[in-house]
């Protein structure tokens, strides 16, 4: 296949939901015997006939992360650049249609901003802007980022999808990995949330982690944004474009995050509900699928939650997080894109995890030489 996009239109949306909610107890209790899992059996693990397995499927994946990863946890901080966004998204903070402030950091700004993340201890730092070419554009993000690669060993962006070309630009200054969420992979539910600016091309977006593995990235970050649409079906989805990348770009590594939906200024409700239950089901069902692959939690998530779930199969954590341009520095009472749910600083999340007998790990290794 010459992309993903030829995979994903031989499915059906529909058809792949009622495929999951028809597995039953012996497809789930076949899964968890298995040592490498496939994609039905991943079906099997996130189906409801999976809830009562639940347990097994925890202690399963507690076994499993310990032996690849250790007792340790990687540590990362989020700083946005940028509010300032050309597109509407029903569920975002920033979307054009929010009649907020808008700010964009200055070289300066970005240093402050990192200056204080340096003395929490972050060697990991994740660029997040909103999507406004003009603003914010290929020009500003690696202007960004050649002034910081000298401060961090990992610097990773969340940004509009660009072209495999300036990928390439962006990894030569110094870019490790990008994060590119589809939202969701239900194509009229992305139109309808996505209805106006360059986000609304589903097919670009979906296009975008083949430019990145043909710009041979180092590491690619998938996900959807739970609650747009039916979080099993959003999941299987995932896995799937995961299956086909690793196939085709197998030098590049993957992670997997899992935000659900929060508050934010636009106010959307969650179509469907994902509890705590499903969550720790999904993320046990990705690490039993694949044990080397990377799975994220971020402050969207709750204190208590995030407590219980360190051991269940999670790599990287970040803490202390704003969601706003300069909110840790330069302009803390500015637009947030969505609520925080976890609010504790960075060093009562180190004692956390040390408590649970996990080592926090700020830096894994050096990309490039220190200038």
């Amino acid at each position: 296949m010459s992309n993903f996009k030829a995979i994903f239109d031989t499915y059906n949306w529909d058809t792949t939901l009622k495929s999951i909610f028809d597995k039953t107890t012996a497809d789930v209790k076949n899964a968890l015997e298995k040592e490498k899992l496939n994609l039905e059996d991943f079906k099997a693990l996130i189906s409801p006939a999976g809830k009562p397995f639940l347990e097994e499927m925890a202690q399963k994946s507690q076994r499993i992360t310990k032996n690849k990863f250790g007792n340790t946890i990687q540590m990362y901080a989020p700083m946005y650049l940028s509010n300032e966004c050309q597109n509407i998204c029903t569920y975002c903070g920033f979307s054009i249609t929010n009649k907020i402030p808008r700010r964009t950091l200055t070289d300066a700004e970005i240093l402050k901003e990192v200056t204080f993340l340096k003395k929490k201890g972050y060697d990991h730092i994740l660029l997040v802007t909103g999507e406004a070419n003009k603003t914010v554009g290929i020009d500003y993000i690696n202007n960004a980022i050649e002034l910081i690669r000298s401060k961090f060993s990992n610097i990773t962006i969340e940004v509009q999808p660009l072209d495999q070309k300036e990928y390439e630009l962006l990894i030569e200054s110094g870019l490790y990995a990008v994060l590119v969420y589809q939202e969701t992979y239900h194509r009229e539910a992305y139109k309808k949330h996505h209805p106006k600016g360059k986000k609304s091309n589903f097919d670009y977006r979906l296009d975008t982690p083949d430019r990145l593995g043909k710009a041979e990235i180092h590491k690619i970050g998938l996900g959807a944004l739970f609650g747009l649409e039916d979080w099993r079906a959003d999941s299987f989805f995932t896995a799937l474009h995961l299956q086909y990348l690793q196939k085709k770009y197998w030098k590049t590594k993957y992670s997997i995050s899992f935000p659900r939906l929060r508050p934010h200024s636009g106010g959307l409700e969650p179509k469907v509900t994902m509890t705590d239950a499903d969550l720790v089901q999904l993320i046990c069902a990705f690490r039993l699928l694949d044990e080397n692959l990377e799975l994220s939690i971020s402050t969207r998530e709750s204190e208590r939650f995030r407590n219980h779930i360190v051991h269940l199969g999670i790599t990287s954590i970040s803490a202390e997080s704003k969601t706003n341009p300069g909110g840790y520095s330069v302009a803390p009472q500015s637009l947030e894109q969505f609520e925080i749910s976890d609010e504790r600083s960075t060093e009562e999340v180190v004692e956390m995890l040390k408590n649970n007998n996990l080592e926090v790990v700020w830096k894994d290794w050096e990309q490039f030489e220190k200038v």
